[in-house]
């Protein structure tokens, strides 16, 4: 039976090479790509993949919000995160919001045809160059110490996301379609809850979470 696979990434060529890479693979069809994770959302019910390749940095919605959102309301359905980031704390983010595995952008096509082997029979595959030492240290920090990303509301979360990208006020209240000063309160709201003062701040740990990238 072939597996049907998504792909969401919002770089073109990107999507085309890892197409190429999946349709040469036994057992896969590719029934949909998308550029964002809203157009993730939008098009999973017309598409029922059994897996999703889902890039986390991607602009609009990311990877991570669109996986959170997902989660609860498609439990069948695997989801593997391809990125150019291994820290813990992507990492611990990915899987805490039920990522089934996590794979860096430049592994090898072997690597990859492993990964959704082992996602798509229930096991969770970490890319080889990941460190479970380094994770299960970083698990134990954030349990002495806690991280309050988790207390965002999505609203907040891409809201973060978009100052992190370098929009102003009125272009994500354009983009929102609110006012100016509903962005300006979310903002002061942001600042509050994460005890950080200036929008820098908020860009350093935006991107520290895995809400925005650097190359973003």
């Amino acid at each position: 039976m072939l597996t049907r696979i998504m792909l969401a990434d919002d770089h073109a060529l990107v999507r085309s090479g890892i197409k190429a890479l999946l349709t040469a693979m036994p057992g896969v069809e590719v029934v949909g790509e998308a550029s964002d994770g809203a157009e993730v959302i939008e098009m999973i019910p017309q598409l029922k993949p059994d897996l999703v390749l889902l890039d986390i940095a991607m602009k609009g919605m990311n990877g991570l919000e669109a996986l959170r959102r997902l989660r609860g309301e498609y439990p069948t359905i695997r989801f593997l995160m391809l990125s150019m980031y291994g820290s813990e704390e992507y990492v611990m983010q990915a899987l805490n919001a039920g990522a089934n595995g996590y794979l860096f952008k430049d592994s090898a096509a072997t690597e990859l045809e492993k990964a959704l082997y082992e996602v798509k029979h229930g096991r969770q595959y970490l890319d080889s160059h990941i460190s479970r030492e380094a994770l299960d240290n970083y698990m134990k920090r954030v349990a002495q110490n806690g991280t309050p990303v988790e207390v965002l509301t999505p609203r907040q979360r891409e809201i973060l996301q978009l100052i992190a990208e370098g929009n102003n006020t009125k272009e994500i209240a354009y983009q929102l379609n609110v006012s100016a000063k509903t962005i300006e309160t979310h903002r002061a709201q942001l600042m509050e809850r994460l005890d950080i003062r200036d929008v820098p701040g908020l860009v350093r740990y935006a991107i520290r979470t895995g809400i925005a990238t650097p190359d973003k």
